[in-house]
């Protein structure tokens, strides 16, 4: 019998797939489309402190092989999440990963994890510091090796939680960023968050995206985010999840056999929102057409 069981820090999940942050809502939006509870856990839509309105409008946009994005992190704050959203991610009886982020000082991670640290449905707890689509921030977190390293720290003073850091991969060494989050304490790692783009309408000669600059996702960018997850696998002890253009079972053996211990389907969802489930289902069968009877025997499979 197959074993598609995984371990993510203190997090068991039944199998390696997630649903990515900001592409699932608070998983209430897809509960007519698929069967929530085959998941292996659900990332929630990015929180803040207070809540958030986003970015104007047009914030997407079509791209060959993929999308723009600049939502801004548009979300209900702390207080509404944990009143109205927790309570639907409970009763689905998927592990609830929870993003967050700071508009503002670091310190707002701190707090954040310090609130939902007494939450137990909470679990485990997903840093973003990794978004690209924050007008307030003209340096990500992520881009520092120093600042990920202090953020971290701090965080993991707060909780007993898994920690997963969201890496960016608008650097120039994620190899360096992903070394000062495993050294400050992060249980995980997921990568990779959207890559910085733009689109232009030639007739008006204006940014398709109101921004000018956005987040690309989707298909075009799982080359670089398979091979910035290699080279993290390669570098650090932690487990990694993969994500970045992933819309089927073979786009998903690409990320465990490069060394991501789990995945996250994030454009595919718009896609197809039964993408997640389908790709759990084609797991299992490449797991029995190889006669494998362990996922972990996959991850980090690759021969060069």
């Amino acid at each position: 019998m197959a074993n598609l069981s995984v371990n993510i820090g203190k997090l068991k999940l039944k199998n390696p797939v997630m649903v990515a942050s900001g592409t699932f809502g608070y998983a209430e939006e897809f509960k007519d489309f698929i069967d929530l509870k085959k998941l292996g856990a659900i990332v929630t839509k990015t929180i803040t402190l207070k809540p958030r309105k986003g970015n104007s409008g047009p914030r997407t946009c079509e791209t060959p092989a993929g999308m723009l994005n600049s939502i801004g992190l548009e979300n209900p704050g702390i207080e509404r999440f944990i009143v109205e959203k927790l309570p639907i991610l409970k009763k689905t009886g998927v592990p609830a990963i929870i993003s967050i982020a700071s508009e503002g000082p670091p310190e707002e991670f701190v707090e954040l994890t310090r609130r939902l640290d007494k939450i137990k449905e909470v679990s485990a707890i997903e840093l973003n510091i990794s978004c690209p689509n924050i007008r307030e921030k003209s340096r990500l977190i992520s881009q520092d090796a120093r600042a990920t390293y202090d953020l971290v720290k701090s965080v993991r003073k707060v909780t007993q939680k898994t920690l997963i850091t969201k890496l960016s991969p608008n650097v120039t060494s994620v190899v360096e960023i992903a070394k000062a989050a495993q050294d400050a304490g992060s249980d995980a790692l997921s990568l990779i968050n959207t890559l910085t783009g733009m689109s232009i309408d030639v007739d008006k000669r204006r940014p398709k995206i109101a921004s000018i600059v956005a987040g690309l996702s989707g298909p075009a960018i799982k080359p670089v985010a398979v091979r910035m997850c290699w080279e993290v696998y390669r570098a650090v002890d932690l487990p990694i999840i993969g994500m970045g253009g992933i819309m089927n079972t073979e786009d998903a053996l690409e990320f465990l056999m490069a060394g991501a211990s789990a995945v996250s389907i994030g454009t595919g969802n718009f896609i197809n929102p039964k993408a997640s489930v389908e790709i759990i289902a084609g797991l299992k069968n490449y797991m029995v057409k190889f006669k494998i009877n362990d996922i972990k025997k996959i991850v980090g499979s690759l021969k060069t």
